[in-house]
């Protein structure tokens, strides 16, 4: 079974790794080619286009920016539904909206593939060793034969309903995250006037009830952007965080919700934004805060 990756972003630059690794055939798309570059040094197979790699492919996973790049990927003169795709297996693992994913659901059936949804929670370092938990939305007999595949990537495979019913779960497990970004900014500012080392003070945080899995993958980083230290690297940016929140909300508003505290932590994300930081890492986040932010 040969598996495509349509997107070789840090997620999907991962996964194609993890895969490569474990002695699977896989071919890689993606709009820059000079991306892809390190995964085709090391054996990976390139595709020209979508449409080249959904005929090359048995299961094509795509891991994609947007809903837009989802429309230009799978939809375009050479998309990955361009050509004949008849009972060929599709897993979308992007994070968008719940109704966008219903709405690739209906457009597979009209070209007969099998398409499901799965997103994931976890970053790059999780999606290398196989430890991502996905969320499942779409035909359990589809699900049947992804999991082969998903199995490689995941500890955690769960079919919660379906078509968008995996987006909905991703985005209410991101949620809580988000919201961890700005509390832990306000926090640190009744602190900061201790004078504290910073790493000093995430370990702190990490070994309390405080401190979620994240400070433990991101901690060092945050330490670092607290102490003034230059670290270029980007795992999150503060435009996609955005783009999720705005997700949330939409779906939270469909079902007759309110998120306040979610709305709260977009209006300081957009201010962050304003200031400069959209394509900055998210641990500059509470730098900001504590810089300008939470001035009053």
């Amino acid at each position: 079974m040969r598996i495509g990756i349509a997107g070789t972003g840090k997620m999907g630059s991962a996964i194609a790794s993890r895969l490569h690794t474990l002695g699977q055939p896989v071919t890689v798309w993606n709009r820059s080619k000079a991306r892809a570059q390190a995964l085709l040094d090391s054996g990976i197979a390139w595709a020209a286009t979508p449409a080249e790699l959904a005929t090359q492919c048995d299961v094509v996973l795509s891991l994609l920016t947007n809903e837009q790049a989802l429309d230009d990927v799978y939809l375009s003169a050479q998309g990955l539904w361009s050509g004949p795709v008849k009972d060929k297996l599709f897993i979308e693992m992007s994070t968008v909206k719940p109704a966008k994913q219903q709405e690739q659901a209906a457009r597979a059936r009209a070209v007969q593939a099998a398409y499901i949804e799965c997103p994931v929670s976890g970053s790059v370092g999780p999606a290398k060793d196989g430890k991502l938990l996905g969320f499942v939305g779409g035909e359990a007999a589809d699900l049947a034969r992804a999991r082969p595949v998903l199995e490689l990537l995941c500890r955690r495979i769960e079919h919660v309903g379906p078509h968008g019913s995996g987006a909905t779960m991703k985005l209410a497990i991101n949620l809580p995250l988000m919201v961890y970004w700005q509390t832990l900014g306000e926090a640190l500012s009744l602190i900061e006037p201790l004078g504290l080392d910073p790493q000093r003070v995430i370990e702190v945080f990490s070994e309390s009830s405080g401190g979620p899995n994240m400070l433990k993958v991101r901690g060092p980083m945050i330490a670092q952007a607290l102490a003034g230290q230059k670290n270029d690297a980007i795992t999150v940016d503060v435009a996609t965080m955005r783009k999720d929140v705005r997700a949330m909300l939409a779906q939270a508003q469909s079902l007759g919700r309110k998120l306040p505290l979610t709305e709260a932590t977009l209006k300081s994300f957009d201010q962050a934004a304003h200031s400069g930081l959209d394509a900055a890492d998210c641990s500059k986040l509470p730098v900001w805060w504590l810089s300008t932010g939470g001035k009053l």
